[in-house]
């Protein structure tokens, strides 16, 4: 998972409040930080994504390949 992919991601299940939830919410699993701040430590997007799903109750069938785009046709 890319950093854009991320982002994609966080935006598609979180809508608007995704920005706050990755500023604000700390993720025991990405050592007690911020996604974002976990994020700028360099800890892999993927991790800081399962951290954030595992967090927030997100299903895992909305987990895996989140962020990608459509391919194209």
């Amino acid at each position: 998972m890319r950093h854009s992919e991320f982002d994609r991601a966080v935006a598609d299940e979180f809508g608007a409040g995704g920005a706050a939830l990755v500023s604000d919410l700390v993720l025991s699993a990405v050592g007690n930080r911020t996604a974002r701040e976990a994020l700028s430590a360099g800890v892999p997007p993927r991790e800081v994504w399962y951290a954030l799903c595992a967090e927030t109750d997100v299903p895992v069938s909305r987990r895996h390949g989140a962020g990608r785009l459509d391919p194209r046709r």
